[in-house]
């Protein structure tokens, strides 16, 4: 019996100087997004110099007398700042707080929906304003909640209840402020819980049923603790943003009538560096909070792996 070799055909593997060349396109398309963020986020850190100087335009950072820590001193000695920072506390605590409790029962109450269409539009409706920004969200709060013709104002007049000035009274526009930043993100919020639910094992529902659960003894004892890991990692890594108050939502909300109780550190930083000019003091109160907000990243994604097992590689 005849045999015959059989030619066997192997494929070279590129080289790494192909490989680059192919991926050239790839970098290419990276290149205007590196060029930002370079011009956007690295070359304005060279400004922090400022915080350290008694800054003067017409000198230049060469010329600016330098200060040393006097510029962060002052933050703890202003009245102002310190009351800013308490306002920046409470509110984005409360964000914090609500942002997580909301999302939660909601995604909850959503998954018993059995009407998928009904089901599909809900969550539709309830994540569009976060794709709204909050110059027109701001907008039309303002015209809604107006005390004198304000569509909600309105209702409560007829409710024989007096008009409130949401936006002009301190504790009114801390709870707006809340109660909307709600309404605009708990609903895509909700989306990571829906995930981790999609993710539940049906075999412990069907075994919970075999043993005569009801449904809200399944939701109670299998739905909860396995979205209670989800939680754990969200409330952590929300620690970072406990000096994020939202300078958007707070700067098309606000007015000098709330100063006292709605300022938050980024429109205060914004007031006394851009506006009144004290741009050493506004980059040095900038600097202290984007270090405390670094420390709390860091712990927050340390308890994040501790207490949720999540990793960012």
């Amino acid at each position: 019996m005849d045999t015959k070799p059989i030619a066997v055909q192997t494929r070279k593997r590129p080289g790494r100087l192909s490989s680059r060349r192919s991926n050239g396109i790839l970098y290419l398309m990276v290149l205007p997004a590196i060029i930002i963020t370079f011009i956007f986020s690295y070359l304005p850190i060279g400004g922090l110099v400022m915080a350290f100087q008694e800054y003067q335009p017409w000198l230049g950072f060469d010329d600016s007398p330098w200060v040393g820590f006097d510029q962060f001193r002052m933050i703890f000695q202003f009245p102002d700042a310190v009351q800013v920072i308490w306002n920046t506390l409470i509110i984005a605590g409360l964000k914090i707080m609500t942002g997580l409790i909301v999302p939660f029962v909601f995604a909850l109450l959503l998954n018993e929906v059995r009407i998928n269409a009904f089901k599909r539009t809900i969550q539709t409706l309830v994540y569009l304003p976060h794709f709204l920004s909050w110059v027109i969200l701001g907008g039309i709060l303002v015209d809604v909640l107006s005390p004198s013709g304000g569509l909600f104002n309105r209702l409560l007049e007829a409710l024989g209840i007096e008009s409130i000035f949401f936006l002009g009274d301190g504790d009114w526009f801390r709870v707006t402020v809340v109660l909307s930043d709600i309404w605009k993100e708990f609903g895509f919020s909700t989306i990571v819980y829906l995930a981790a639910l999609a993710g539940i094992n049906p075999s412990l529902y069907e075994a919970a049923e075999t043993d005569g659960a009801n449904r809200w003894q399944q939701t109670l004892y299998i739905t909860v603790p396995s979205l209670i890991p989800m939680a754990i990692v969200l409330g952590t890594l929300s620690l970072g943003n406990i000096l994020n108050a939202g300078f958007d939502q707070i700067f098309n909300l606000y007015s000098p009538l709330v100063y006292t109780k709605g300022d938050i550190i980024d429109t205060y930083v914004y007031r006394m560096g851009i506006q009144s000019g004290q741009l050493s003091f506004g980059t040095a109160f900038g600097l202290f909070k984007s270090f405390v907000s670094t420390v709390l990243i860091v712990i927050s994604y340390r308890l994040a792996y501790k207490y949720g097992n999540y990793k960012i590689f």
